[in-house]
């Protein structure tokens, strides 16, 4: 019988040798020192040897509990040895078609998806794995996918849920088109799930209280950057998350342009910003400060990270500003309210929020040919701003609306 004292004692020789136990376990001893455990048995009147590890990694009295279990399944008429084969193949097969490494295959050919947009969904599937990872996705059913989505439901997180449901459509979808699944079961939700009634971005829009907004933002006194940001955001009236991640290599000064790279616009197209004189003068008075990083508004704990998506938002309400009243996104609101009013072309102003242009000519003929006019309204309404936040009475130079 084998002790622990002497398979210590065990070494090497020239030749590999092994050392009996008892009920068909061994230890084997090679050239190198190596000690395997060994089960041997016959089966089908074929001798056969099983490895059950290497002590110390496996002890003793585990590798005797293995010999016995091997002992069990061969008294039941299998072998031991095509059992862990089947079992290795089961496992690399769960593996191939589970949800989770499907789903996280899918996500990692999305090239096109920025970083902060692939680690959203990554978190959304996050909700899903513990419940639904480890199954063979084309065994999921639709009460099994409801059951996940409403456990965000139930927390009152209804747009999570639906977020939720579409991510894992389109894993499944992939799952499809590659050959593991037969269909998308999330169709079979439709209606099943609570929706958020439609609710549009607080946005001020009375030209007086837009008035009395820009004097808050001139005289906000934390952090320069965030006054700085505060102060861009009403006159380039981009989305929040591309203006915190602007970089300076995206601008030319000199030409007064900001060139917004494909990969961080929610269209997936490069979007032109003309900049008016008052917005490149902030960015000048920015640019000693910030200048020598990469991120213009760089966060407050690291020049390497971006402002936090929630640093406006706070700003604005450190103003007094409720969330009711005024968003970061709601820059955007005020500026498509106010040059629809002043008469702009519609076209022109759609082109500058960067909306989708559904007839792709149209697109082409839009980028090409409202630069000059666009450039035009972002200095006009650069302008326009100027007058309310002094107080007069503004008169905003108009254009005919086509």
């Amino acid at each position: 019988m084998l002790t622990d004292t002497k398979l210590r004692s065990l070494k090497p020789k020239a030749k590999l040798y092994r050392v009996a136990d008892a009920g068909g376990l061994c230890v084997e001893v090679d050239p190198c020192g190596s000690r395997r455990f060994r089960y041997r048995y016959r089966f089908a009147g074929k001798a056969k040897m099983l490895s059950l590890g290497v002590y110390p990694e496996v002890s003793l009295t585990a590798a005797r509990d293995k010999r016995d279990a091997a002992r069990k399944l061969l008294a039941d008429g299998t072998d031991p040895s095509a059992q862990r084969k089947l079992s290795k193949l089961t496992a690399q097969v769960s593996a191939e078609t589970a949800f989770e490494p499907i789903a996280r295959e899918w996500l990692a050919r999305r090239d096109e998806l920025s970083e902060t947009t692939r680690e959203k969904i990554l978190w959304l599937l996050g909700l899903a794995f513990p419940w639904i990872g480890a199954r063979p996705i084309g065994a999921i059913t639709a009460p099994e996918l409801l059951a996940v989505a409403r456990r965000a439901e139930s927390r009152g997180k209804l747009e999570t849920a639906q977020r939720l449901k579409q991510v894992c459509g389109q894993v499944f979808r992939y799952a499809v088109a590659t050959g593991r699944a037969e269909r998308d079961p999330t169709g079979d939700l439709r209606g099943a799930l609570k929706t958020n009634k439609t609710r549009h971005h607080a946005s001020i829009t009375d030209p007086a209280k837009v008035g009395e907004l820009l004097r808050a933002i001139q005289g906000f006194t934390g952090y320069y950057v965030t006054r700085c940001a505060l102060q861009l955001a009403p006159l380039v009236f981009v989305r929040p998350g591309e203006l915190r991640q602007a970089e300076w290599a995206e601008f030319n000064l000199d030409k007064g342009e900001w060139r917004i790279p494909a990969e961080r616009m929610k269209m997936r197209e490069t979007h032109l910003v003309p900049l008016s004189t008052q917005t490149q003068a902030i960015l000048r008075e920015l640019q000693p400060l910030t200048g020598t990083g990469r991120y213009v508004f760089p966060s407050v704990r690291s020049m390497a990270r971006p402002m936090s998506e929630n640093t406006v938002t706070a700003a604005l309400r450190r103003l007094g500003y409720t969330g009711d009243e005024m968003t970061g996104h709601g820059f955007r609101s005020m500026a498509s309210t106010l040059l629809h009013e002043q008469g702009w072309n519609t076209d022109v102003i759609e082109r500058q929020l960067a909306h989708a242009e559904r007839n792709k000519v149209k697109a082409a003929y839009n980028h090409a040919e409202h630069l000059p006019e666009r450039r035009k309204m972002m200095q006009a309404w650069a302008d326009y701003l100027d007058g309310l936040r002094a107080g007069g009475k503004v008169i905003p130079i108009r254009r005919r609306a086509s």
